[in-house]
């Protein structure tokens, strides 16, 4: 899984075995270590009908509705986002599935999603 932010916006990124986890767990985490300190993003289920966020101790929790979860994994939805107000203020939450990229990239892409916009020679 794969958390960009950029100003008052969060975007994770899922691939193929992240979502699959997500699907059986209802819950996946990551952590980025800076020296003694730890950052966690969570992806958490909820019972709620939108997307919100929380940043409690060093965990930035996600949490996305349950009822979405199996409907997203079996389409080819590539994922959901809405704005959110937490403390009253409002912030861009997006989670989608993480496609292959267009150009060559060093990273090992085996694991993500095969990019739609991807045409074969």
């Amino acid at each position: 899984m794969k958390l960009r932010i950029k100003g008052d916006s969060l975007r994770y990124r899922l691939t193929q075995t992240d979502l699959k986890n997500f699907v059986k767990l209802e819950s996946i985490e990551e952590a980025v270590h800076f020296g003694d300190r730890v950052l966690i993003y969570r992806l958490v289920s909820t019972d709620k009908e939108r997307l919100f966020v929380t940043f409690l101790d060093d965990v930035i929790t996600l949490y996305f509705p349950r009822h979405w979860i199996r409907e997203w994994a079996g389409t080819e939805r590539v994922g959901y986002d809405n704005r959110a107000d937490p403390l009253g203020k409002n912030i861009y939450l997006l989670v989608e599935k993480d496609f292959t990229c267009l150009e060559n990239v060093v990273e090992d892409q085996r694991d993500q999603f095969p990019n739609p916009l991807k045409t074969s020679l």
